[in-house]
């Protein structure tokens, strides 16, 4: 595949990563969509999304993904809705990110892979700008919106680790979500006497469904294949950033010094646990 071509499916997959917590928050603050409602039909609408996609290229097999997998990413999608109930997109965005990482890098460690002194010092100072991000006071976000924004992360991070060595990652991920509706589903029966909607809400949520994930996720694992482990985990660092300065420029969110900071200790400690050099 041309570089060019890589590296524009590339800044494509990142900035439909940013949309989803965009759209996510937007949804939540600005229309009457119930955060239950938005998770099922978020779901829902991806796995239609990667259904069709499927259906273009000729394939009639069965779709993959396991049940293990599919409820991991429900984990990640409902905490992900709930989370932005009370979270700014870019505070969001940096809990999630930063979570999917240590999560990632605690498993690599658990397997016995080293770190260098210098990873350690990245990983002390990322690990040190979420302790920051959430201790209370004037600027802190929300701690149980924090919490459930971690857990999302969590759980994104061991899907991530569950799928990396998926033969067809489209069919496996169309597989995943297929499954994980019947969860959003019971989640949203469960809730049903809180349920509220509107188009614009779900207008929405199908977007973020079918596009900025079921699409987003198929650009990036396309240009995943030509990128290299290390290079693929630091540009998602970029993710975080363009979710924050959205929700400055689109929603009115301030940006506060905590933000700031906390950002530049969270990613550019990641930055020195991935970089090669």
């Amino acid at each position: 595949m041309p570089r060019v071509r890589i590296v524009l499916l590339t800044i494509v997959a990142m900035f439909a990563f940013a949309g989803n917590s965009l759209l996510c928050r937007v949804a939540l603050k600005g229309t009457s969509i119930d955060p239950a409602t938005f998770t099922t039909v978020r779901i829902v609408s991806a796995a239609l999304a990667l259904w069709i996609i499927l259906r273009m290229r000729g394939e009639s097999q069965r779709v993959g993904g396991n049940w293990l997998s599919a409820f991991a990413l429900f984990a990640y999608a409902a905490a992900f809705s709930f989370a932005y109930v009370s979270l700014a997109a870019g505070t969001g965005a940096l809990l999630l990110f930063g979570a999917v990482q240590a999560t990632m890098i605690g498993y690599a460690l658990a397997r016995g892979e080293r770190l260098r002194l210098r990873q350690w010092i990245g990983l002390a100072c990322a690990l040190a700008g979420l302790v920051g991000l959430v201790l209370p006071g004037v600027s802190a976000p929300p701690p149980f919106a924090s919490l459930l924004m971690l857990g999302a992360g969590i759980a994104w991070g061991v899907y991530s680790l569950r799928g990396k060595r998926a033969a067809d990652p489209t069919a496996t991920t169309a597989g995943n979500f297929i499954r994980a509706a019947p969860f959003a589903a019971a989640i949203s029966a469960s809730l049903i006497a809180h349920a509220s909607v509107d188009r614009t809400g779900l207008l929405f949520a199908a977007i973020s469904g079918a596009l900025t994930s079921g699409v987003g996720y198929v650009i990036w694992y396309a240009a995943l294949k030509h990128i290299p482990s290390a290079t693929a985990a630091t540009v998602q660092l970029s993710v975080p950033l363009i979710a924050a300065a959205g929700g400055i420029a689109l929603l009115g969110e301030p940006l506060t010094a905590r933000l700031a900071l906390s950002a530049l200790a969270i990613l550019g400690g990641i930055a020195l646990v991935v970089a090669r050099r």
